[in-house]
């Protein structure tokens, strides 16, 4: 079963929102494609975040994790075993890259791979120059108020 969406309604009446609808687009593409390692995204705080990753089979020296701008990147290689004839191999351990879009400010806090869960820990972490603030209103230099004499009257 195949869901395609198409977005070319919203492109006409959205001003500078092209960027979401191209990860919307590349999201649904990579979705009917790429189903493998399972994965899980778990909020565990405010600002705190852990992705777990299925990887059965593979060991820490076989994955590779790295972050650009705002894409977290995971790859797996293993190393194939000549250890006998498969007679039946149910167990996947092919290579893999899966891609993950992070927010703004997203970064990436420690990995640990425990009985095969690899499990990333990421936090968002709102510089203090682009929070918001609260600006206090202050009176400019003070005038004179002007009494208006009601006993003079030009003629």
């Amino acid at each position: 079963m195949r869901n395609d969406f198409d977005f070319a309604p919203l492109y006409r009446s959205s001003i500078g929102f092209d960027r979401v609808f191209n990860l919307l687009n590349n999201a649904q593409r990579l979705q009917a494609v790429d189903t493998w390692p399972p994965y899980d995204i778990v909020k565990t705080g405010e600002n705190e975040y852990r992705i777990q990753m299925a990887l059965a089979g593979f060991a820490e020296t076989d994955l590779d994790i790295s972050q650009e701008r705002n894409v977290l990147i995971v790859k797996g290689q293993k190393a194939e075993e000549k250890d006998g004839e498969y007679l039946h191999r149910g167990i996947a351990g092919r290579a893999f890259e899966r891609r993950f879009e992070l927010a703004d400010h997203v970064r990436v806090e420690n990995a640990s791979l425990t009985n095969g869960l690899l499990s990333i820990q990421l936090k968002r972490e709102i510089p203090e120059e682009m929070k918001p603030r609260r600006i206090a209103i202050g009176s400019s230099a003070e005038t004179q108020a002007l009494q208006i004499d009601a006993e003079r009257q030009v003629a």
